[in-house]
């Protein structure tokens, strides 16, 4: 009798392992074509851009009264003459409305925003003015000057600015291609007062995730919304001083022996946030499988504040966990009239 026992659940378990390997494979298998269509969406996009620069960004140490120069490259990767605007504007997050978000601003000045009025461009006269326009050929690369030039007084802590490469066309056939690559300049001010305050709140960890994938429909690509079982974290970390600070969010997700099976690679993009601004902070485990018990650390490090939060997430299919109770109910049904016929012959046998 308890041989026959062991061998039901054995038999029971084996049959629950293959169930839940088979849906494993399946929806690997559906993961990697979704990853596809937005793999070849990001080419396209990339492949439409005429223009390019380098570098993406700056940071300056300000002093009053100064001028400081340097040199804005525009690349031609189209196979078309390129002609582009260069001109400053404000670096600025703004709520938006309706939601609980920030929004980048390219057109709100305030007191952190004063930089894109003290900067001018070099125009092919070797004049500085402030929307110059240039020509450059398929393939090729221009070096673009700039200056900035600060007034006697500035404002204490941090000054923002983007300086846009902005392409110029005609329409054809009712369409116009522009791109605006931009270098964002991360001022900082020499003296004063510096305050860094740093506020983090939302920590949240998840195992699934929405997102926007781009399916191809007969000849055009939709925007579509799709959910996806990946182990994911976010935070939202807000800047209420008059600096800015780097911010990174490391996901952490172990087995239950230990193992570590996914780490927030260490090369992956800090994000500064400038004064008056909070953004969301979020990482995620994209080949997470459909089955299994893990430990997943969410761990956000924003200017001088450090807060982690910790969660064991179990993941079953719901087709598995269909299965797993049925061979479960019938293993218990099974032991139980087995027992049941065990009392009856042995109270047999003691008549």
């Amino acid at each position: 009798m308890k041989d026959f026992i062991r061998k039901f659940t054995v038999a029971t378990v084996a049959v629950v392992l293959l169930s839940s390997i088979s849906i494993l494979l399946s929806v690997s298998t559906a993961h990697a074509e979704e990853g596809q269509n937005t793999e070849d969406s990001a080419k396209e996009l990339i492949s439409g851009t005429s223009i390019g620069i380098s570098p993406v960004s700056r940071i300056l140490h300000l002093d009053p009264s100064s001028n400081y120069d340097s040199i804005l490259k525009v690349i031609n990767d189209s196979k078309e003459y390129a002609t582009f605007e260069v001109y400053a504007a404000p670096y600025f997050y703004i709520r938006t409305e309706g939601s609980d978000s920030y929004s980048l601003d390219f057109s709100s000045e305030n007191s952190y925003t004063q930089i894109s009025r003290w900067i001018s461009i070099k125009d092919t006269n070797g004049d500085y003015v402030k929307r110059p326009i240039f020509t450059v050929a398929p393939g090729e690369s221009l070096e673009v000057s700039y200056r900035i030039s600060t007034p006697e007084s500035l404002p204490a802590g941090g000054q923002y600015a983007v300086l846009f490469a902005h392409t110029l066309s005609d329409a054809t056939n009712g369409l116009r291609a522009e791109a605006s690559p931009g270098m964002v300049i991360y001022g900082r001010v020499n003296g004063g007062e510096t305050i860094t305050a740093s506020e983090i709140s939302n920590m949240m960890i998840s195992r699934t995730v929405t997102k926007n994938i781009s399916v191809r429909e007969g000849n055009q690509d939709i925007q579509k919304s799709a959910t996806f079982n990946h182990i994911n974290a976010s935070a939202k970390v807000k800047n209420n001083g008059n600096i800015d600070f780097n911010a990174r969010g490391v996901l952490k997700v172990e087995g239950i022996f230990g193992a570590v099976h996914y780490e927030t690679p260490g090369d992956k993009a800090i994000i500064s946030i400038i004064p008056e601004a909070e953004l969301t902070i979020s990482d995620e485990w994209e080949d997470t499988p459909s089955f299994g018990i893990y430990k997943a650390t969410w761990t956000v490090i924003a200017g001088d504040e450090t807060q982690t939060e910790e969660m064991m997430i179990f993941l079953f299919s719901p087709l598995a966990i269909i299965i797993t109770i049925i061979l479960l109910t019938i293993m218990i049904i099974g032991i139980t009239i087995l027992i049941r016929r065990r009392k009856v012959h042995r109270s047999r046998l003691t008549v």
